[in-house]
């Protein structure tokens, strides 16, 4: 598939020197999106992937429908504060400060098989902080998950040990 085709270059985009790589266009072509899906459905089943857990709010529109896809559950990662129910909670660093992730404390089993699954692995921060609170809970993360992957900045070197699909990738 020829993924680069649907997604979208936005220069000066959220900041002057940033090219954001917008995935709105492969979500809207339905073939497309689902293609993408099954594509990365087939890497997690062959992980073994007993659910999957994703990151707002991106994170929702990949994760949801994979889980969806393989009839596994769905476990949202929230920012601090969002979650109902009682959390756990992760702090990380943002490229200009420090941000919260939270996961429902029951919503994983130990030992359970997660992929964890995302719109883009950048600097690997977001993912990051998912996967700790992922083994907060006692859950095993055999995969990670993206539609992107942006090399230069190196994110899989913060995911050591876990198995990782992107659909594509760029320099």
């Amino acid at each position: 598939m020829d993924w680069k085709s649907k997604i979208r270059d936005i220069p000066d985009f959220p900041q002057p020197g940033i090219l954001f790589r917008d995935i709105t266009p492969l979500l809207g072509d339905g073939p497309m999106y689902r293609a993408a899906i099954e594509q990365l459905a087939r890497f997690a089943k062959a992980q073994g992937a007993e659910v999957v857990v994703g990151p707002e709010a991106r994170g929702y529109v990949v994760g949801a429908p994979l889980a969806h896809h393989l009839g596994l559950g769905f476990v949202p990662v929230r920012k601090k504060g969002k979650l109902p129910a009682e959390t756990v909670a992760v702090e990380y660093d943002l490229e200009y400060g420090k941000d919260t992730l939270e996961i429902h404390k029951d919503a994983l089993l130990p030992g359970q098989r997660v992929v964890v699954a995302d719109d883009l692995l950048a600097t690997g921060g977001t993912i990051s902080a998912t996967v700790e609170l992922v083994r907060k809970l006692g859950g095993v993360v055999v995969g990670a998950a993206f539609f992107i992957e942006l090399k230069a900045l190196q994110g899989r070197k913060r995911l050591q040990g876990i198995a990782i699909e992107t659909l594509v990738q760029y320099e």
